[in-house]
Order: C-alpha cells, then structure tokens, then sequence
C-alpha cells in the first residue's frame, strides 16, 4: 500500500478512516499519540503502551539532542532501541521547545542559535541539522525545523516567522531527500512539513498551499493550542483544511482536549499528541466519558466504582476512585502511573470511537453522544 490509504470516509463530514504505513508497521487513524518527550512516557511502562494500544509515540529532537544526546541514541540504534520500543515513534523538529526553554534565542535565516535550558551551553540548529540528528534518533517520522511566534503576535511578526519556516521547510525537503536516498523504502522513514501562520486565517491558507506544493509525506499544524481562543483555533483550522490536499495525514500538533480532538477530526484531521492527559493524572484530575474531575474531591473518598465505567484500562478494571483519592491524597506514586494509563488509553479508545463511527457513516451521531455525556468538571 501507499504510505497514506484512506480506509472510509464519513458520509456527512470530512472525517475519515485511514492507515499511515510507517517502517515500524502501520499507524491507524484517527489517533492519538502519547508524549514521549525524553524517551518515556511519564510514569508508563512499555508494557502499559502495549497494553493501552498505542500505535505511535511523540518525542522531540530538541531534548534528545541535549540528554542523552546523539552518540548515545546511535550506539543503541536510535530512540527505538534505547528506550525499548517496537513501534512508530514520530520525532518533533524542536522548534517549539527552542521558542518556550531556551534562556537565549536568536534566529537567523540561516537558522537558530540558543542556550541550553539544561546549562546555558549555545548551539546551533539549522533545517539540515536537524534532519541529522532525527537520522541519529532513528524515528519513523521526521519533521522540519519551524519558526514559532509568541501568542498573541503580531501580523509583521507572523509573516516573518512564516517566510522563515517556509524557506525552512524546503532547505529541509531537500537534505531529507539527500540523507534518506541510499535507503530501501520500506525502510525509509516518512517527512512531515509544519504549517505555521499564527491565527491568521489567509496566511496559513497561504502556508498550506505552499507545504501542498512542496509534497512532503504528511502535514503537520503548529502554532495552535497555544493560548489563542477556541474560535480562532478552529478558524486557522478550517482555513488551512480548505488548502490541503485529502491523501496525505494531518497532524494536529500538541492538542488533547477531547472536545477539541471530536472537532477536528470532523474537519479531517487525523493524528493528535499531547502532554494533557499525563499531566493532569500527575494534578490528580481523571478524563472519563462522563467528564473531567479531580479524584481528589470529597465525594470521591468513599466512591467504590472506576474512573469510567466504560473504559477497559487496567485502572478502571482493577481499582476504585476511593482508592486513587487516597493514593492522590497520601503523594503515593502509584497513583502518577494509574492515572496517566487510564487518561492515555481513554483518549485512544476515542479516536478509535471516531475511526469506527467515520467506517460507519455515523460520525456526527456519535460526536453527538460524546458531547451530551461530556460535562463540564466537577
């Protein structure tokens, strides 16, 4: 098959159904992707991603460059084999982090110096460097390096940020066609261009266009979820899917909300990641069918039923919200793990809801049932 087949689509919108074919076997969509930022998942094994169904990781270039470091990923294979993991793992170009750790950042047009958020020492990532050092890491899917502008930012600010990150993505086409020539292709790992453009509706129409006609395998948004207003989000969203071709994978990058995730895959969107659902486990706070809630809270102390009584994780089967408040409570570790299992498989059961409900013709009645039971939390 083609890296990217559309399986179905929806009869009444543009959500679909669709395998990506990766070197590390094949990614179904919609899906959702856990955050593997430093090669783990925070306070999840691999026994517990197996268990969960993960299908592909995110982790970020701009961390593993600095620890552990290149030479060590290479003397392991890549980030596959350091951290034990069979599946696809998808590499962020390290853009962002640049952008939001570094205590020192200057961008060039060449490309951008910055110090270490770990210990001040400078480096220097270029569009070509960083298509080498996700060579090193061994991922599956690599990204370009990317510009990211602060929220709310201005228009000039947004051009500027955009013509950077569109020169960008085509000095880094070309190296990654370069560095991926001699390889086998069913070996070979798969190019995602980042669309940028702020909250600007008519430049990330023009920043769709432009990443249409450089053709990488897949479309990755950036810039989003940062801050900007749920209307603006869905604005640059549907402005940037009104100039995309439909036969390759969109990525949403960093987005979590379960709302949110229903919202864009109605519009065609096909991948998610996002730290959200570990780090509220970590602030004791639980995502469920029902809604969001704290398991800290006072009604909870006695409750002797699971998080969510339609999830099938290893959490819901095994233990009672009384317990987690109790664990969350006493700063049990545990509690960290149990949590962040049943948040991850509990966004992966949804997309699989939304591939099922897409196969079927059926996704708006579905998006329906999910959002009569959502409440708000409690």
């Amino acid at each position: 098959m083609p890296h990217f087949k559309i399986l179905h689509n929806d009869k009444d919108t543009a959500a679909r159904a669709a395998a990506v074919k990766t070197n590390r076997g094949l990614i179904h969509t919609p899906v959702f992707m856990p955050v593997a930022t430093q090669g783990t998942v925070k306070a999840v094994s691999q026994r517990d991603l197996a268990e969960m169904e993960a299908e592909c990781l995110l982790s970020n270039t701009y961390h593993l460059y600095l620890r552990p470091g290149l030479p060590t990923l290479e003397k392991f294979g890549g980030l596959n084999g350091f951290m034990n993991h069979p599946g696809p793992i998808l590499t962020d170009s390290g853009g962002y982090q640049v952008y939001s750790l570094s205590r020192l950042r200057k961008i060039t047009d060449n490309g951008v110096h910055f110090s270490s958020h770990i210990d001040g020492s400078p480096h220097f990532f270029t569009p070509e460097k960083v298509i080498d050092y996700q060579s090193s890491i061994n991922s599956s899917i690599w990204t370009c390096l990317d510009v990211c502008v602060k929220n709310p930012a201005s228009r000039e600010d947004a051009v500027d940020a955009l013509k950077k990150t569109q020169h960008w993505a085509e000095r880094s086409k070309a190296h990654f066609i370069e560095k991926t020539k001699h390889i086998e292709p069913a070996k070979k790992p798969l190019f995602f261009g980042i669309i940028q453009g702020s909250i600007y509706t008519d430049l990330r129409a023009d920043a769709a266009k432009h990443m249409a006609d450089l053709n990488p395998d897949g479309f990755a948004l950036g810039g989003l979820c940062v801050g900007e207003s749920k209307a603006q989000m869905m604005d640059s969203l549907a402005a940037i899917m009104e100039n995309l071709p439909k036969n390759k994978p969109v990525y949403f990058m960093g987005l979590g909300s379960p709302k949110d995730i229903w919202n864009s895959v109605e519009l065609g969107v096909d991948m998610f990641d996002c730290v959200l659902p570990t780090r509220n486990a970590r602030n004791g706070q639980a995502l469920t069918s029902r809604g969001r809630f704290y398991v800290k809270n006072a009604p909870y102390k006695n409750d002797d039923s699971p998080l969510d009584p339609d999830c099938d994780c290893h959490c819901c089967r095994n233990y009672s919200r009384g317990y987690l408040s109790h664990l969350f409570k006493a700063s049990e570790l545990l509690v960290n793990q149990l949590i962040s299992i049943h948040n991850l498989r509990f966004l992966i059961n949804q997309t699989k809801i939304m591939r099922l409900a897409a196969a079927a013709g059926t996704f708006k009645q579905a998006k329906k049932a999910f959002e009569d039971a959502y409440i708000e939390l409690k």
